[in-house]
């Protein structure tokens, strides 16, 4: 291969990149935001029509009759976890960033706040009555709410300081956090696919639930902060189309999960509490 064929070939899979992460980046938007609507219409109206053992859809503990400021506390994680999955993935959008950064400050509040919320809420139920999961997931989802809290006030406190290139870090990590909800169901739904369930107990007590307990959010930021602190760059064709055939891999796979969600689980238990 010719010099120039390379840079034709180089600048194609560039191309090809660019618009498969644009893509993969719309639909993990779009299926966050289908999530978040999902809660808001069952459990966040369950709350104002006051029909509270909605919040026990499936196999879920959440709301115990005489101990309200645990159901407080998960209600107040439900209704700032839609909030930062609706707002989360503006923030990673460039021209929000450098071209309408009065947007950016005002989005990042609502998010920052929503996020610490979100964390002590969730702490708040963990403490007070328990995951349906026993002490491993306690524990996984506690660090996970501390976490997400220490994220929220590291973001902050940097951009603050301008110390734009160590807040833009933090926020990242603060995302794939915030994000946490979602992907444990998307993961979930890829080993059921695959699997059958295999390792999962309907109490959530199986070998491969107390493994989820820390997988859907301690990986992406070990990956993350591979990636941050790496100087590696993709300059060869045959790594970028290795990364081509697995963000389009991925982007298939997750829109066919979004799809099964959509349809076997979310849509079913929205539809289902509008006939009661």
């Amino acid at each position: 291969m010719t010099s120039m064929q390379y840079a034709k070939w180089d600048a194609r899979f560039d191309t090809v990149l660019r618009r498969l992460a644009s893509t993969f980046a719309v639909l993990v938007w779009s299926s966050a935001i289908c999530f978040s609507l999902y809660i808001v219409l069952l459990y966040i109206l369950a709350y104002f029509t006051g029909d509270m053992t909605r919040w026990n859809h499936g196999a879920s503990e959440f709301y115990v009759e005489g101990m309200p400021i645990a159901t407080g506390g998960i209600g107040v994680h439900f209704l700032a976890g839609a909030v930062i999955l609706l707002l989360g993935s503006i923030q990673l959008i460039e021209a929000v960033r450098n071209r309408w950064i009065g947007l950016h400050r005002l989005v990042g509040r609502i998010y920052l706040i929503a996020s610490l919320l979100t964390a002590i809420g969730g702490i708040l139920f963990i403490l007070l009555h328990g995951t349906i999961g026993g002490p491993v997931m306690n524990i996984g989802f506690f660090l996970y709410g501390v976490l997400m809290a220490a994220a929220a006030v590291a973001t902050y406190r940097h951009a603050r300081a301008k110390r734009i290139a160590v807040h833009r870090a933090w926020a990242l990590r603060l995302y794939l956090l915030a994000i946490g909800s979602w992907l444990y169901r998307m993961e979930y739904g890829f080993w059921f696919l695959f699997t059958g369930g295999l390792g999962s107990t309907p109490d959530l007590t199986g070998p491969f639930d107390q493994v989820m307990s820390f997988f859907f959010y301690l990986p992406n930021l070990i990956i993350l902060e591979f990636v941050l602190r790496s100087s590696y760059r993709a300059n060869s064709i045959g790594t970028k189309a290795m990364a081509s055939l697995a963000l389009l891999m991925a982007t298939l796979l997750l829109l066919l999960m979004t799809l099964i969600f959509v349809v076997e689980v979310w849509g079913p238990a929205i539809w289902e509490r509008d006939t009661h």
